[in-house]
C-alpha cells in the first residue's frame, strides 16, 4: 500500500460504530496522525459492532458513506470498508490481523482507542493477540490515570516495562508500545447527535457539512425514519 509520497511506513487505525462520525472522531484522527507522524489514518466503521448486537444500528452502507464523506480529500484520512467484507461480528483482532498481513512485518501500525475502551480490553475477543499486531495509542479520559492501563496489562499476564518515553509502556517480547497521547477533548457524541436530529435540532458544527447534508437528505435518525 502506498501513500502520496511512496510506500506507507506508519499507519493508524481508528474504528468505531460511526453512527454518525463527527468532529470528535476527526480531531482525534488528525491529531494522532500529527503526534505520531502517521502517513495514513484509516477510519473503519464497524460492520457488526460486537458490543451493540442487541441495539439498533444504522446500516453499514449509510455509516460508511458518511465516513467517506467526512474523510473528504484529506491526504491523511481514508475510510475503509474492510469489516464489511467479513461475516459475523466485527472483532478488532481480526481487523488488525488483516492489516498486519496486508502491510507486512515492517510497517508500524498504531491502534487508536480511548482509555475507557482500553480498560475493558480484557472483554475483547483474543485480547492478548491484539498486541501481536499493533502498538496502542491510548487517548486519556478525565479521571483515568496511566497506572490503570498498567493494571490491565498485568491482569492479562503481559510482561511490560515503563518507557522509554514518558507515559509509555513497552511489552516484552515484541517491543509493542502502549502510548498515552492527549488530544483535544470535544464534548460530542453520536448518541447526542442522533437525539438532536430526532428532536428536530440543528447539528451544524458537530459534523462536517457533507455529513449533515447526507443525514438530512437520507432522513436518518428521524423518529419516522432509519435509526
Amino acid at each position: 500500500m502506498r501513500g502520496p509520497g511512496g510506500p506507507l511506513k506508519r499507519i493508524g487505525i481508528l474504528g468505531g460504530t460511526f453512527d454518525p462520525i463527527h468532529f470528535g472522531h476527526l480531531r482525534t484522527a488528525v491529531e494522532m496522525g500529527h503526534e505520531l507522524g502517521l502517513d495514513k489514518v484509516y477510519l473503519i466503521p464497524s460492520a457488526v459492532p460486537p458490543h451493540k448486537m442487541d441495539e439498533p444500528v444504522t446500516s453499514f452502507g449509510h455509516r460508511f458513506h458518511m465516513t467517506r464523506l467526512a474523510a473528504g480529500d484529506s491526504s491523511l484520512l481514508e475510510a475503509s470498508e474492510m469489516e464489511k467484507q467479513r461475516p459475523g461480528p466485527s472483532y478488532s483482532v481480526e481487523t488488525l490481523r488483516e492489516f498486519r498481513h496486508a502491510q507486512g512485518p515492517d510497517i508500524e501500525i498504531y491502534f487508536i482507542v480511548g482509555m475507557d475502551a482500553f480498560l475493558e480490553i480484557d472483554t475483547w475477543k483474543d485480547c492478548r493477540k491484539l498486541f501481536d499486531y499493533a502498538h496502542f495509542a491510548v487517548i486519556p479520559r478525565p479521571g483515568y490515570r496511566m497506572e490503570r492501563a498498567g493494571d490491565v496489562l498485568s491482569g492479562l499476564g503481559l510482561d511490560f516495562r515503563e518507557g522509554p518515553q514518558p507515559e509509555t509502556f513497552t511489552l516484552h517480547p515484541g517491543n509493542r508500545r502502549i502510548l498515552l497521547k492527549k488530544t483535544t477533548l470535544m464534548d460530542i457524541s453520536s448518541t447526542r447527535i442522533r437525539r438532536m436530529v430526532s428532536d428536530g435540532l440543528s447539528i451544524r458544527f458537530l459534523v462536517p457539512e457533507t455529513v449533515r447534508h447526507y443525514i438530512l437528505k437520507q432522513g436518518l435518525y428521524r423518529r419516522h425514519g432509519n435509526t
